[in-house]
């Protein structure tokens, strides 16, 4: 689950975005083969280990009988929604909406309303596609935090299975393989990483020699690949077989996820992937439960582990344990990669960002998310205490982010790609019909656990809106009373008295005077032999080739330097200046002073956002990271002038 993309402004005070700059491209570890085998392990380890749960809830989920036309008909629904949903709309057609190659629901909201914000302000349908990418953005938080709880409780449930003496076991079991999970967080995901590949393809290859065990002894079950059964099974269960369609649906919850890690590996690895392993993989296994439960209805209360033989069990909940920590893994570093575009693209904060690996700049962690998504989930497993309970509150956030990438998509598909309304439409709406449909069967489990990842992406909303509002609303009063960076050159004494070494000023606003530089001049009187106005643009692209810097001469030794970097990059501003040549000279690191505007928010009787969203936006200005870890810059070297703005 890693999500995208850009609109306007950017990381702070001293950034701002721009879709005018920047290029694609980035190191990536090149050999199809390697990049398939990657792909299996990060990109499908969601949908993977839906075969865990998803058939069972269908059945014990709802009031449908386990007969031969129910499993027949649950088994056509799984197929054509597999085929329809994931290799259809996402692996053939939405994999191609890519930012640079990046992929995600963030992308693709860049693509289609631009990098603007302050254009999308002004135009209405602008602004609603705009909070539509980032509510779909907020729900796929919710969708991170339900997916390690869930995946590894139904994994560990299989010891009821295995060995039920060892019940009472399940719930310590799943809590203490989440508080491992977490706590190796901060190692990064490199080493480990190297065994996601080989683990699910393991993983992939039992489904398939599972599932082909049970359908060869009642080949029956292969009638489900006609589509008319799935007709059938929702027109004659009623109400409850519509209702049942929100469990259906869990097969296909890493459809999302399979479009965001699109950077991570490109599109023909995930298509070879999936149609090649894990697409087969995945419909042999439920084709061979179905077969399982033609034959033994009973075995509904645990169908995955119940396929095997009994010395296998053991084994099974073993590699179950793996493969749900593996897909849990996943989703979790996605809500790392997620929080970092957010907060380039100024719609959170700052955070602390660890890198972990030298050689990948998308291994980051987080450790507030980290500890967030830890009680989250932790929290979970105790509330709902078992995977059937956890399922009400799992889908409702993953299929409105699927109804809200189709919306998206026929918009890209009209307004970019110049396709025509009738072949827009043809494509969409049924894949729109279907992504309601799911979503209206999964609605009725907002009461029940739903609710939980619609609060986790409202929060989170209201946290992005109310820190791009404040922001805005912190420049636009900052703005009084700016002069422009000529007028005050002028208003310089030719004598003012210059001191040795160079100083970077960093701000946002071209051409103007920093305040930080105005309130060094002011008290100090005095200004370095080279003044850098430094702005960090985040462009719409993922990654900057070449040149990234562009410099402007104002005379007296006073540049502005404005850096471009991609917004899947990491700000290095140490580095971009060694590389800076200003009047024939290179910038010396060592004889640098970073000047870094604080700003401190305090009320005043003009109200510009609710009172409670003013207070909101205080504490988490003042709870941001430093400027100057965000920015790589040596502590040393670092001032921060600081001003009162009321808002």
């Amino acid at each position: 689950m890693r999500p995208p993309r850009r609109p306007d402004v950017s990381a702070h005070p001293e950034t701002r975005t721009d879709a005018a700059h920047g290029s694609t491209s980035a190191s990536r570890p090149t050999g199809v083969a390697a990049l398939t085998v990657g792909a299996l392990g990060i990109v499908f380890g969601d949908i993977g280990t839906s075969p865990l749960y998803a058939f069972r809830e269908t059945f014990e989920g709802h009031e449908v009988t386990v007969d031969t036309a129910n499993v027949t008909g649950v088994c056509s629904l799984v197929l054509w929604s597999l085929i329809l949903v994931v290799s259809i709309k996402y692996v053939v057609f939405v994999l191609r909406a890519d930012n640079r190659g990046e992929g995600g629901i963030l992308a693709l909201t860049t693509l289609v309303v631009g990098s603007d914000d302050r254009a999308a302000r002004a135009n209405r349908r602008v602004l609603a596609l705009l909070l539509l990418g980032l509510f779909g953005m907020a729900l796929l938080y919710g969708d991170g935090v339900i997916t390690p709880a869930i995946s590894v409780l139904s994994a560990t449930e299989g010891l009821e299975v295995a060995a039920p003496a060892l019940s009472s076991w399940v719930l310590p079991l799943a809590v203490a393989i989440l508080v491992a999970l977490f706590a190796i967080q901060r190692r990064g995901t490199g080493a480990v990483g190297r065994l996601f590949g080989p683990v699910m393809l393991l993983w992939f290859g039992t489904l398939a020699v599972l599932g082909l065990a049970r359908i060869s002894g009642n080949l029956a079950i292969l009638e489900a690949v006609d589509p008319l059964l799935a007709v059938r099974y929702l027109t004659t269960n009623g109400f409850d077989g519509f209702l049942s369609l929100g469990s259906v649906f869990l097969v296909v919850t890493g459809g999302e996820a399979l479009y965001a890690d699109l950077g991570h590996f490109g599109r023909s690895p995930i298509r070879r992937a999936w149609f090649v392993v894990a697409f087969p993989a995945l419909v042999l296994n439920y084709f061979g439960q179905g077969a399982l439960l033609l034959e033994e209805p009973e075995a509904i209360e645990s169908p995955f582990f119940l396929m095997g033989p009994e010395w296998a069990r053991w084994p099974l909940v073993v590699l179950a344990t793996c493969a749900t920590v593996i897909a849990s893994q996943a989703l979790i570093s996605g809500a790392f990669s997620m929080t970092v575009q957010a907060m380039q693209l100024d719609y959170l904060p700052r955070l602390t960002v660890k890198h972990t690996s030298a050689h990948h700049m998308g291994q980051v962690y987080l450790p507030i998310v980290n500890v967030l998504l830890a009680v989250g989930c932790i929290g979970l497993v105790l509330g709902f205490r078992s995977s059937a309970n956890l399922a009400a509150a799992y889908g409702i956030a993953v299929t409105a982010t699927m109804g809200l990438t189709t919306m998206l998509f026929y918009v890209l598909a009209r307004r970019k790609w110049g396709w025509g309304a009738p072949q827009a439409v043809a494509l969409c709406v049924p894949f729109l019909v279907m992504d309601l449909a799911f979503f209206g069967a999964n609605v009725f489990k907002i009461p029940a656990g739903g609710w939980f990842a619609l609060a986790v992406a409202g929060v989170i909303m209201v946290a992005m809106t109310t820190w791009r509002t404040g922001r805005r609303v912190v420049a636009d009063r900052m703005a009084v009373g700016r002069i422009g960076i000529e007028d005050f050159i002028r208003s310089l004494p030719e004598d003012v008295a210059r001191v040795p070494g160079t100083a970077v000023f960093m701000f946002r606003g071209d051409g103007v005077a920093p305040p930080s530089l105005q309130t060094n001049t002011r008290h100090n009187r005095v200004v370095h032999d080279r003044v850098i106005l430094l702005s960090v643009v985040t462009d719409s692209r993922p990654y900057v080739d070449g040149e990234r810097t562009e410099v402007k001469d104002f005379g007296r030794r006073i540049f502005q330097v404005t850096a471009h970097h991609g917004f899947m990059e990491e700000p290095d501003v140490p580095s971009w200046l060694a590389e800076v040549e200003l009047g024939g000279e290179r910038v010396d690191p060592d004889e640098v002073t970073y000047f870094l505007g604080r700003e401190t928010v305090i009320p005043s009787e003009v109200t510009s956002m609710a009172p409670w969203r003013e207070r909101l936006f205080a504490v988490m200005l003042r709870t941001a990271a430093s400027a100057s870890r965000f920015f790589r810059l040596p502590p040393d070297r670092v001032v921060e002038v600081g001003s009162q703005v009321e808002i």
